[in-house]
């Protein structure tokens, strides 16, 4: 491609709006333009990126045995209702009616469409597994769209579904797809970890996303390097201490700490380390009209899991207690509050494993003011309830206690789940079974964020001159700039030869014939991203040589000119 014959245009400066690297840099580098509130249009050199990620995606779920269709991004509220996610999803939903005043929306997702289209068609075991996936633009009405393709409003995605006639054949296939999105995030280049991961909305039984590791992710990764353990921080199980609780040593005394309503500002007035103190967070749930008050009880050092917490009997929908409910059931402000004298009848009171295995600890004293030190379960207040409310932190053994646990960033960019039968149950997807009874069919669902990774790619590499794309997904292979294009004859047709002669030979190639001085056409270069670049120049053709410089390289290199196309496949891999 020539860049007469092309159409980008890039900035010196990224908008002041833009708020993450990879936007910036895709704005500056004109891949994409801004239309509205996080719906971005694809320029052509960020199109060829999108492309290219889409074409890995086909190639390996094909190969996979995954069917491919389109369904509609119009989709009538009827199924939507049907499934219970018409009330249950919330304002990101789009919603809107046609002339006749029927409700449709735009899809975020394809459940329901794919689940009443198998429904209408498959009837017999014999007709199962399937497994159909589309790349498609979904619209989500995020309320802060941001961060550019990363968040946006309308993104592209990659949508599976499988169907089965067991949970087994469904495990099977979900396995397929794990070491499948492997395959695809190996050969796009990217660095990234498979971690288990809770189902959130879209409800089933077991699930793994997929993270490009970044240190600007969103996400917090809980690992072992020792072992093949990962998992979202979200889920990531603490295990209980190794160590029984120590015996009651210290007497239980009342201590003063005015004003002092954090744990670190009472460690301090106390002269004691955070692991001595025992936080607790007032919540409360609802069943019914009945009001539930629930005191977690956590290590002064550890922060609360909210997803943990939510699985608990009772705290599906939790809440943080206001100040006139926690003066209502513990009778004290926030800040002084402890399990030490709660009336157990109208308070249940629930201790992370860490805090059930320390004694002698520091907590609330439940009066103003005041702490209470060398608190013991069992002697100064009953034994709590035990379950895991915290995020793990860095030293925390892994659960598959093969190691200790480290922490990294991550965006999420792929999302597997085994659905069962939460959508096939509540539309009716049934298949006859070989003694002709009526079964349920089980459901997998498998997600990848293709406009997503492009994002994700840029924030995973990227430097002070712009983009550093990986190979597979860069816009090209080789940019060729021309010194003095339209004014020596010689640079232009040994330019024009080259270009020709690198296509010919399977090269993607991006020739800079723009009538611009040297510095900008290596700044454009550097910004798009382009994997290397060769300049042609007046005295490196009297030399018979010509300067390569790979985009992550710190200088650059003559080449004969005889020894380059052998030079070039070699660095980039094609045969």
């Amino acid at each position: 491609m020539r860049s007469s014959r092309f159409f980008f245009a890039t900035l010196k400066e990224a908008p002041a709006d833009a708020d993450a690297i990879s936007q910036k840099l895709m704005l500056r580098a004109g891949l994409i333009k801004r239309a509205a509130s996080g719906v971005y249009t694809w320029m052509p050199m960020g199109l060829r990126v999108l492309r290219k990620v889409e074409r890995v995606i086909r190639e390996e779920m094909n190969l996979a045995g995954a069917v491919e269709l389109l369904m509609p991004a119009v989709q009538p509220a009827e199924l939507w209702q049907e499934s219970g996610r018409w009330e249950k999803y919330g304002p990101e939903l789009l919603r809107f009616k046609d002339r006749r005043q029927r409700d449709f929306v735009i899809g975020p997702t394809h459940e329901e469409v794919i689940t009443d289209v198998v429904r209408r068609d498959v009837k017999s075991y014999r007709q199962l597994p399937l497994h159909f996936y589309q790349i498609q633009t979904k619209f989500r009405d995020e309320i802060r769209p941001r961060f550019g393709v990363m968040r946006g409003r309308e993104f592209l995605m990659k949508d599976g579904y499988s169907f089965h006639t067991s949970f087994a054949d469904l495990q099977r296939e979900y396995a397929v797809m794990h070491a499948t999105y492997s395959r695809i995030f190996t050969r796009l280049g990217l660095e990234f970890r498979a971690v288990a991961a809770d189902t959130g909305a879209i409800g089933g039984t077991g699930s793994h996303e997929f993270h490009v590791i970044a240190e600007t992710g969103e996400d917090d990764i809980a690992y072992c390097p020792d072992s093949d353990y990962a998992a979202n921080v979200e889920l990531a199980e603490a295990l209980a201490p190794p160590t029984p609780r120590p015996a009651a040593s210290a007497a239980l005394e009342k201590v003063s700490t005015p004003g002092k309503t954090t744990c670190a500002e009472v460690a301090e007035c106390l002269h004691i380390p955070l692991q001595r103190l025992v936080k607790a967070i007032a919540v409360v749930s609802a069943t019914g009209e009945e009001k539930n008050f629930v005191l977690l009880l956590l290590r002064g050092d550890h922060e609360l899991n909210e997803i943990k917490t939510g699985k608990i009997g009772g705290l599906a929908e939790f809440r943080f207690a206001s100040e006139s409910e926690i003066v209502e059931f513990l009778g004290c402000e926030a800040g002084y509050i402890g399990p030490v004298g709660v009336d157990l009848n109208r308070v249940r009171v629930i201790a992370d494993r860490s805090v059930a295995a320390m004694g002698n600890f520091v907590c609330g004293a439940n009066a103003a003011g005041f702490h209470l030190a060398g608190v013991n379960f069992g002697r100064d207040c009953p034994e709590p309830e035990v379950a895991d409310l915290r995020n793990v932190v860095p030293g925390d053994p892994s659960p598959d206690k093969k190691g200790t646990l480290a922490l990294c960033r991550g965006i999420e960019v792929g999302h597997i789940f085994q659905l069962r039968t939460t959508y096939a149950r509540a539309l009716e997807c049934c298949y006859l079974d070989e003694q002709g009874k009526r079964q349920v069919m089980e459901m997998g669902c498998y997600g990848i964020g293709v406009s997503r990774i492009v994002g994700a790619a840029i924030e995973q590499g990227n430097d002070a001159k712009g983009i550093i794309f990986p190979a597979a997904i860069a816009p090209f292979q080789i940019a060729i700039v021309p010194m003095g294009y339209h004014k020596n004859e010689a640079v232009k047709a040994a330019a024009d030869q080259l270009y020709a002669e690198l296509s010919a030979a399977g090269f993607e190639v991006l020739l800079d014939d723009r009538d611009e001085r040297p510095g900008v056409m290596f700044a454009d270069m550097e910004l798009i991203g382009i994997p290397g670049r060769i300049v042609v120049g007046e005295r490196g053709l009297k030399e018979g040589s010509l300067e390569w410089k790979g985009r992550r390289d710190d200088a650059a290199v003559l080449l004969e000119k005889s020894a380059l196309l052998s030079f070039l496949k070699e660095k980039l891999c094609v045969a």
